[in-house]
């Protein structure tokens, strides 16, 4: 018997009628490729109806019971590559390191190659293997486009330690972000369900039921013309959490195409990860690392007027 790793079930109405069934699973799994959904439809582990035998180019008619269940990762070998890294700070247990925008964390089927996984996998040779060869030593992740500060672990008892830590909140994590408009309250706390919109299976919303518990504390720490720079602290790690908060309060992040709209001063949201807290799961020696603000951050900053010096990164070390 086959394992899965991953199952939802979907459900098709009358507006999705007329919609291939692939393009319609697509829409709700952001982190797989068309063609591995097709071919996951071709080998009968996305079903339509209880039948196995569907079609991907197949047209929805608009009442359909979807069930998709993804199979656990294929052995694979999933290759190191010469790509640069920013580490921050290494021990014998675990790095941390500074990701660039525009970089998947892990390989995904359909994209195994041109990661910060690959290039981990090049710079340290030392990874804990309980996630396996598609995520060895990753305890947390961040969107593809949103930079900072991402913990790997170098073995698997520091691998299990963290993970612990980030499910009971002993990690405490911190982001900057420019949000467009100016805030009425200028902190505050943020706490709501999330879970998948249902205008739109492939994002993230804010919803009154069927969501999981998500909590941002935020505050303004400067203001320019129609812009703001928001410091904000999370308590949990939905997906997308600070992007769909700050949708919800009417001031989304600057340059999210997703959750927002796309403009002529960045080319990716402006989320960045700087600050981890934490104790060093080995010696337990308290730990405040920070991620140099990247320069398009800086370079949008500058563009609407912000002062990213009222980020004092070097605030715990002084």
């Amino acid at each position: 018997m086959k394992n899965y790793k991953e199952t939802e079930t979907l459900y098709a109405e009358k507006t999705d009628k007329g919609k291939r069934f692939d393009a319609f699973v697509n829409e709700s799994f952001d982190h797989l490729t068309r063609s591995y959904i097709q071919k996951l439809i071709d080998q009968g582990d996305i079903i339509i109806d209880g039948k196995e035998n569907s079609k991907s180019g197949n047209k929805l008619k608009g009442n359909e019971v979807i069930l998709v269940r993804i199979p656990e990762d294929e052995i694979l070998d999933i290759e190191s590559e010469d790509i640069p890294i920013e580490t921050v700070y290494e021990d014998g247990d675990l790095i941390i390191i500074n990701k660039n925008p525009n970089m998947v964390v892990h390989p995904a089927p359909g994209n195994y190659s041109g990661t910060l996984v690959n290039a981990i996998m090049y710079h340290v040779k030392d990874l804990s293997n309980i996630n396996g060869v598609i995520r060895p030593g990753i305890v947390h992740r961040l969107d593809k486009n949103t930079s900072g500060l991402i913990v790997i672990a170098k073995n698997d008892s520091a691998h299990l330690k963290l993970s612990d830590m980030f499910k009971n909140k002993d990690i405490s994590k911190t982001y900057i972000c420019i949000c467009k408009g100016i805030f009425s309250e200028k902190e505050g706390r943020i706490e709501t369900l999330i879970g998948r919109n249902p205008k739109d299976r492939k994002t993230m919303a804010v919803v009154l039921k069927n969501g999981k518990t998500a909590i941002s504390n935020y505050k303004v720490l400067d203001e320019a013309g129609d812009f703001s720079l928001v410091e904000v602290n999370i308590e949990t790690g939905r997906t997308h959490q600070i992007r769909v908060h700050m949708k919800s309060l009417n001031h989304p992040i600057l340059g999210d195409e997703v959750y927002g709209k796309p403009g002529k001063i960045c080319k990716r949201q402006m989320l960045h990860a700087y600050r981890l807290e934490f104790q060093h799961p080995a010696t337990g020696e308290k730990m405040v690392v920070f991620g140099e603000i990247p320069e398009d951050f800086k370079s949008a900053a500058k563009k609407t007027g912000l002062d990213i010096t009222k980020i004092n990164i070097q605030e715990e070390l002084s």
